[in-house]
């Protein structure tokens, strides 16, 4: 992943699937650690930079949630 600036609100696809079977997940938090949201069930996690951007497919674009 070639992509250095993530924003809150990003989508983002991921290579491996969450156990409930989706790859898409809501970015909620940017910082050392990131803050993620399974778009199927809900579940949040916080996960260290590294980690997530060594596993993002690609970014999708933004949800026009209320707009």
């Amino acid at each position: 992943m070639q992509q250095t600036e993530f924003h809150v609100g990003d989508r983002l696809k991921m290579k491996k699937t969450h156990p409930c079977g989706s790859n898409v997940f809501e970015l909620l938090r940017v910082g050392m650690d990131f803050k993620i949201r399974c778009e199927k069930c809900g579940h949040e996690i916080m996960v260290p930079r590294s980690k997530i951007v060594k596993n993002i497919k690609s970014v999708l674009p933004k949800t026009e949630q209320g707009e």
